[in-house]
């Protein structure tokens, strides 16, 4: 199974996220299937990739819990697990 998880990079004490796709067996810094996106929590800056996130979620993909809150902030409306159509 595939999830969109944060990928934690950047320096000490300055932290900064890739969202990826990624196999749920995986560990945090493992090997991802594509880079859908950056997160920044210090200068709260996201970039998103919407048509490959779209197509991820679409095949199945489950986003955690901050991925899922970053999403609504950068647009995204509630979704489900299976829903295909974002409006």
């Amino acid at each position: 199974m595939v999830k969109l998880r944060l990928k934690r990079c950047g320096r000490k004490q300055r932290a900064v996220y890739r969202i990826v796709a990624i196999d749920v067996r995986s560990r945090r810094e493992g090997k991802d299937l594509q880079k859908v996106g950056f997160y920044d929590p210090i200068k709260n800056q996201t970039y998103l990739n919407v048509p490959a996130i779209l197509y991820f979620l679409e095949k199945g993909a489950q986003p955690t819990g901050t991925v899922q809150d970053i999403l609504k902030k950068g647009g995204f409306k509630e979704f489900h697990p299976n829903q295909t159509k974002f409006n």
